[in-house]
């Protein structure tokens, strides 16, 4: 799989997991901040840096869907392989 397929398959397991993935234009001092999850009013969410690459975008959805309990959840082997290594 390429990097914007696991990105886009990450992007649907965090979705199932009831997690809103957004990607944000950031300035001033975080404007080099690539993301990550965070909460917005009790709720998960995932900000990304609409710069990012779709590596660094590939790396923050893993690093947070990781957290997440998926284990009612299909997950391709390439995207499990990721998973398994962050």
């Amino acid at each position: 799989m390429d990097e914007k397929a696991v990105t886009a398959g990450l992007t649907e397991l965090a979705e199932a997991a009831g997690v809103e993935v957004r990607y944000e234009k950031m300035s001033g001092d975080i404007a080099f901040y690539p993301g990550g999850l965070c909460k917005v009013k009790g709720r998960p969410v995932i900000i990304i840096n609409s710069k990012a690459s779709e590596r660094e975008r590939m790396h923050i959805l893993a690093r947070a869907v990781k957290g997440f309990d998926l284990s009612d959840t299909y997950i391709k082997p390439a995207i499990r392989e990721l998973l398994e290594r962050v």
